[in-house]
């Protein structure tokens, strides 16, 4: 599965955002990186549908399912891990799945917890944890490393390698991911 993105541009305003952006992205991690500002979550936006572009074009597979982690965790704050997985994924939500993937994030001992007494960097790796969950063809990650120390930043990193391979993951930031491999495109 491939998405290519050809000469795509954005304004608001007038001003203009994204300028004949032009890549195509496969299976394998490929990051994003430009200063903030610079457009990153407008691209993001545009991919999944919620934004159209001023102009250029996106091919992106038919009946694409995509799952994403946004800037902001967009989590239920008085539900608990499983609660707010169960809420997203339903009857999809394979308990034992979603636990050991806490446990590799590191939020096993909060699984009781309501996400309001979350710190930053578990809230995002709740959310990411969301995203992996999710049946997914593609999987776009907004800045999710924001808030993560190094151990959890890795930790978190390792489970997208390993959840989303052989899938596309189109991660913007303005930092590169930990060590591994991917491809950069810069906008």
């Amino acid at each position: 599965m491939e998405i290519h993105i050809e000469n795509l541009c954005k304004s608001y305003g007038g001003s203009p955002v994204l300028k004949n952006v032009s890549f195509t992205a496969g299976p394998g991690v490929t990051c994003i990186m430009a200063p903030s500002g610079s457009g990153k979550t407008t691209l993001l936006r545009i991919l999944l549908g919620l934004e159209r572009p001023d102009s250029g074009t996106v091919g992106l597979p038919e009946k694409c399912r995509w799952s994403a982690v946004f800037q902001e965790d967009r989590l239920l704050e008085g539900l608990d891990a499983m609660g707010n997985l169960r809420f997203v994924l339903g009857s999809a939500l394979d308990e034992a799945a979603a636990l050991a993937l806490l446990a590799e994030l590191g939020l096993e001992d909060a699984v009781g917890k309501p996400a309001r007494e979350f710190s930053g960097g578990m809230k995002r790796r709740l959310a990411l944890a969301r995203a992996l969950l999710a049946p997914f063809d593609v999987l776009a990650l907004d800045e999710p490393f924001t808030g993560l120390d190094r151990d959890n930043r890795e930790r978190a990193w390792r489970c997208v390698r390993e959840h989303a391979a052989g899938k596309p993951v189109l991660l913007v930031s303005h930092e590169l991911p930990p060590e591994g491999a991917y491809d950069l495109v810069r906008l």
